[in-house]
């Protein structure tokens, strides 16, 4: 959420950036500017007459004790109505402020200067790319098929078990998939990324807290007996670990990594391009999350970015990098890098990480705050990414590195599966 002293100072240029995104209400921010002025006012004269009633208040006390009785009472007849008053101005100031609340959450961040301006994926910008695509044999399989063919994963019975998109990872298959999440985890560890285990269900003030709610409500599955939310991403229960602190300067900066399985109900999501692993209800991920000082977020997110990299050098994959444009970024993104992986037996990359700064928007609705060197309080800047997620890389290693001779696993990976080939 936009701080309210930012909107009104950075109108225009607000205004553009969510032009860039193709915002289709931008006369919300007159509106919220206008509504902020009244609000001001209102708080303006509610202080004003609470200052005279406490005087009163305090005349009245005085004139009680010096036994000036019907001084007293006269003073207390004529304090009446300014409490009705008073009681007004306050029920109309809370009114100002819930609607002005309202409002705010319906705009999404402000685009960073150098996020492309388009309308879809098809505009975002390719930053980067590395890895050499294999050259497969004429018969070279999807994952899917691959995962049925050596036994590794079933769909048909998650299906059975829960229904489509909760798959059951057997053999060689769940041991991809424990050693893979060792190595993110080892490798997040080794960065400087303190680990942490958290819940896998959140409350709405969490879900609120990172945008997931009122944004993605219908994306995420819903315990209303307890109005508790399966999350969607560690990042939410991750950054909501200091959700209304203060920090000090020194705290700073704070790097987290865990892994969660993940829950995303997808709906509307049909057809071949969702087959397999490519999108699923419930998966594992590896999260890293940055809390850092606003002066040192770019900084760190070229540093999350090179990270990730790092990692997919390692797996050996061939990939690309995104820098997404304003009608692709994330509602609560100023802005965002996504790495895709090419799947040579899909011919088609797939999105495996995406790595984001959300400026200020997460802190204000968490109500996260630092003080800074000169003891001034300000909002910190918050960074996530996946580090990674694990059904599209397994769908990627499973059919970049399939073989005549089965499917051979990456060297950095083997001291963590226990084997090199599947087979």
């Amino acid at each position: 959420m936009l701080a309210l002293q930012f909107i009104r100072e950075n109108k225009d240029s607000l205004l553009l950036g969510l032009q860039k995104r193709g915002f289709k209400n931008p006369e919300v921010i007159n509106q919220i500017i206008d509504l902020d002025q009244k609000r001001r006012s209102q708080q303006a004269k509610l202080d004003s007459l609470l200052a005279e009633s406490n005087q009163m208040a305090k005349e009245i006390g005085i004139l009680f004790k010096s036994g000036a009785l019907d001084q007293a009472n006269l003073l207390k007849e004529k304090s009446v109505p300014s409490k009705i008053t008073l009681k007004a101005l306050q029920e109309a100031l809370q009114e100002t402020t819930n609607r002005l609340f309202e409002l705010r959450t319906q705009v999404p961040n402000m685009p960073h200067e150098s996020v492309p301006a388009g309308n879809s994926e098809a505009d975002n910008e390719e930053i980067f790319s590395a890895g050499k695509i294999p050259k497969l044999e004429a018969n070279a399989q999807p994952h899917w098929e691959l995962a049925s063919k050596y036994d590794l994963i079933d769909f048909e019975l998650g299906n059975k078990i829960t229904g489509a998109g909760f798959p059951v990872y057997k053999g060689k298959g769940a041991r991809l998939q424990r050693g893979l999440i060792n190595y993110f985890l080892d490798r997040n560890t080794a960065a400087g990324y303190k680990e942490v285990q958290v819940p896998h269900l959140v409350n709405e003030d969490s879900g609120f807290g990172t945008g997931q709610l009122p944004d993605k409500e219908g994306q995420m599955y819903h315990v209303q007996t307890d109005n508790l939310y399966l999350i969607p991403t560690a990042e939410v229960p991750i950054t909501n670990l200091y959700r209304n602190s203060l920090l000090n300067a020194t705290d700073l900066p704070i790097a987290l990594t865990g892994y969660t399985p993940c829950f995303r109900r997808e709906a509307g999501s049909y057809g071949a391009h969702v087959r397999g692993l490519n999108r699923l209800h419930q998966f594992d991920k590896v999260e890293i999350v940055r809390i850092e000082e606003p002066q040192n977020a770019l900084q760190a997110l070229d540093q999350m970015v090179e990270h990730v990299k790092s990692i997919l050098n390692e797996l050996e994959l061939p990939y690309r990098i995104l820098k997404l444009c304003g009608g692709d970024l994330g509602f609560t993104a100023a802005l965002t890098y996504d790495f895709e992986i090419y799947s040579t037996a899909q011919k088609r990359w797939l999105e495996i990480s995406s790595v984001s700064t959300f400026n200020g928007f997460q802190a204000e609705r968490l109500q996260l705050r630092y003080k800074d060197k000169n003891g001034k309080k300000q909002s910190v800047h918050t960074l996530n990414g996946s580090a990674l997620a694990l059904p599209r890389v397994v769908a990627g290693l499973l059919e970049n590195f399939q073989t005549p001779q089965g499917i051979q696993i990456p060297k950095v990976l083997v001291p963590y599966t226990g084997f090199d080939r599947i087979d």
